[in-house]
């Protein structure tokens, strides 16, 4: 099968053959793409993570396209209408929708006017009349009278839906308008009869925009507004230019013969080509609307996760509250719960004192490192109230974003993590653990409920989650994971991993406490020597029996340290605190052994760097004090704040008060960029202008422009 489409694939991807073949022989062997990516460098020429995920879409499409010409032969054949030629022409397609365009007029499911008429046997006149090569008497008509067809005017009718349906299941002609409605066509909306309540859509109610010039966000709010039943969509086009297309591949003959063609053209347009064209079209732009915008929230996603974590520290994190108090909890450097509290600093109970007192002996009794406050309702007063304490030593101080926390707190994960407390104390673990390592507590909750990307409601779901999913478990695996703290959440999106082998992972921790080897693994349960392979590099054992088992040097591999070690002369122990740069011989001995030129690099950089985490490290940031409401901003006012997301259009900002602002794409610098992600990521700290400040719709417009980043 591969081999019909390999030159397709390398032209469109810009890879070798031999590349795609060695990477589907990897994916044939339950290999995944970071395990991939990492450890057979020398098997796909390098090819990194997102060269393999193109590889594996579309060695997946050839895939289902394989199975569907089988299917589409079966169907023809009992239909006994297949030939040699049929079958050729089949096999010889690599595109899904020319395969259709093919397939459509032998659909057995396909009941229209014009298989009626094929049924009535009116199909030998209809292909004559089509020809126009002579004319047509009106009685050689009703030589095809029938029950369902009992006169002349029947007859021609069925024949003129006969010509449509050949006109409208021409693969040419599909070709043609399909082109023509994607790259000429305008996507259109208007206000449905009936609806009044149209203000979340005041833009869209008459609306037109060439589809080639459209951007993502509003092909989105159009299809939201087609599903809501507030607008009704299509796609606008230039009927004459296509008619006249149709006449000149069509029209051959004169006269009356002509004359019905004309009617069959004009019929097949309106009532089968458009239809059938306008809805593909529409599928198509959502479809790719979903792929960017999918795409979008899978870079943000990667960005949160990827945020730089403080680590292993003791942390006090607070959820902020009014009424109801500020919930306080206590961590150790594992994360583990140490304590729980409830304080009333703000109104209505205003018991500062106390909460002060509170705080203090928490600190003095637990040694926090750190204090984690969410961001959410009280926020701003919290944090107030914590920098005006008095500490016995320097106590960092972050504001952490809760989105999703609630989620969380309310799960079946945190229900098995705390089954003896409420919501509210789930919760605040969750903002603390979050400001210690981001990715290992956002992996609980469900990506959609992170709060960044635009409209993820209106996508593909199935397509966003395994997008979404795709991201977490590349994030995970780029990091690493510690086998002997991990919880099974994170264990389970480690590369070869199941839930089930992370689940036995966590179960033989307990009963035989940490583990001392990566070799141990093999003794888990149900985690076989293929689950091993793919999972070994990408879990750290700190202070274990072997040096390298804390590095991201593959077990596979560790007779090339022992190699490299013995050509420098010292212990493997000690390899790490020497330089350890190889010079062309050194590098020859290594590779006369067989050991692959991109394997001794990885390793090498490794060395210089053991253990080394690729998000960096946190840093303290704060938010102007004197905001606490919109009520305070004033146009040209200069601000800190945060990127919390980024969508086609610009960048939502945390400047420490309810409401985010929003960096306009056209806000963001002078020159032109096509996106605001060429110059901003999740959790940029920035410096803003105010712009604007729309208290009524509580909406804040922020510029760059004479801002420094």
């Amino acid at each position: 099968m591969l081999k019909r489409y390999l030159d397709r694939i390398s032209q469109s991807l810009n890879v070798q053959n031999w590349q795609i073949i060695a990477v589907q022989n990897l994916f044939s062997q339950q290999a995944t793409i970071p395990f991939v990516a990492r450890y057979r460098k020398e098997a796909t020429g390098n090819l990194d993570e997102q060269q393999l995920a193109d590889l594996k879409k579309s060695l997946d499409y050839y895939d289902e396209l394989e199975k569907r010409k089988v299917y589409i032969i079966k169907v023809i054949g009992d239909l006994g209408k297949l030939t040699d030629d049929l079958t050729n022409e089949i096999n010889s397609l690599t595109d899904a929708e020319a395969l259709e365009d093919l397939f459509l007029p032998y659909k057995p499911s396909r009941k229209t006017r014009a298989t009626k008429a094929r049924d009535a046997g009116l199909e030998p006149l209809a292909i004559q009349v089509l020809r126009q090569k002579e004319r047509i008497p009106d009685d050689a008509y009703l030589k095809y009278k029938c029950d369902a067809y009992p006169d002349f005017g029947s007859i021609r009718q069925g024949v003129i839906d006969i010509i449509a349906d050949i006109i409208s299941t021409d693969t040419e002609v599909r070709a043609y308008f399909r082109t023509m409605y994607y790259k000429e066509g305008a996507l259109v909306s208007k206000l449905k009869s009936g609806v009044s309540d149209a203000d979340k859509y005041e833009n869209y109610t008459n609306y037109s925009e060439p589809i080639k010039r459209i951007k993502t966000h509003r092909v989105l709010a159009v299809f939201r507004g087609a599903n809501q039943n507030v607008l009704s969509i299509g796609i606008s086009v230039d009927e004459e230019m296509l008619i006249h297309y149709l006449k000149k591949k069509f029209l051959k003959g004169y006269g009356t013969t002509q004359d019905v063609v004309m009617l069959a053209i004009e019929e097949s347009f309106k009532r089968l080509l458009h239809p059938s064209i306008e809805n593909e079209t529409l599928k198509k732009l959502k479809e790719e609307a979903d792929d960017v915008s999918i795409k979008l929230f899978a870079n943000n996603l990667r960005q949160l996760l990827m945020a730089p974590p403080l680590g292993e520290k003791r942390i006090l994190a607070i959820d902020p509250g009014f009424r109801t108090g500020c919930k306080v909890v206590c961590l150790d450097e594992s994360g583990a719960l140490l304590h729980n509290e409830t304080i009333y600093p703000h109104p209505p109970q205003n018991d500062i004192k106390k909460a002060i007192h509170k705080i203090q002996s928490l600190t003095d009794a637990y040694n926090p490192d750190a204090i984690a406050i969410g961001n959410g309702t009280a926020s701003k007063e919290t944090e107030r109230f914590i920098r005006k304490i008095r500490f016995n030593r320097d106590i960092q101080v972050f504001m952490v974003n809760e989105d999703g926390a609630s989620i969380y707190s309310a799960s079946k994960v945190a229900r098995e993590e705390f089954p003896d407390y409420d919501v509210t104390v789930r919760g605040s673990v969750s903002i603390g653990r979050r400001l210690m390592d981001p990715l290992a507590e956002l992996i609980k909750i469900d990506a959609k409920s992170i709060g960044v990307g635009q409209y993820q409601h209106d996508v593909d779901q199935k397509k966003l989650k395994e997008e979404l999913d795709t991201t977490v478990f590349n994030c995970v695996n780029d990091v690493g994971v510690n086998l002997n703290t991990a919880s099974k959440h994170l264990l389970s999106y480690v590369s070869g991993l199941s839930s089930a082998i992370a689940e036995n992972i966590v179960l033989y921790r307990k009963e035989n406490h940490k583990f001392k080897s990566r070799k141990e693994l093999l003794k888990v349960p149900r985690l076989g020597p293929k689950a091993f392979e793919q999972a070994a590099g990408f879990l750290r054992i700190v202070g274990g029996d072997n040096v390298l088992d804390n590095s991201a040097v593959h077990p596979e591999s560790y007779n090339i340290v022992k190699d490299i070690a013995s050509i420098k002369r010292v212990k493997i122990d000690n390899l790490m605190d020497t330089d350890i740069s190889l010079n062309d011989d050194e590098l020859n001995k290594l590779t006369e052994k067989g050991y692959g030129a991109y394997t001794i690099k990885d390793i090498i950089k490794e060395l210089k760097q053991p253990g080394r985490d690729p998000r960096g490290e946190s840093n303290v940031f704060t938010f102007n004090q004197q905001i606490e409401t919109i009520n305070d901003l004033r146009e040209g006012m200069k601000l800190p704040g945060v990127v919390t997301n980024i969508t086609d259009f610009g960048a939502f900002i945390d400047i420490g008060i309810k409401q985010n602002g929003l960096v306009h794409i056209s806000e963001i610098c002078d020159e032109y960029i096509s996106h605001p992600s060429e110059k901003l990521h999740i959790n940029d700290q920035l410096i803003l202008t105010v712009k604007s400040i729309d208290t009524e719709r509580n909406r804040i417009q922020l510029s760059l422009k004479d801002a420094k980043m």
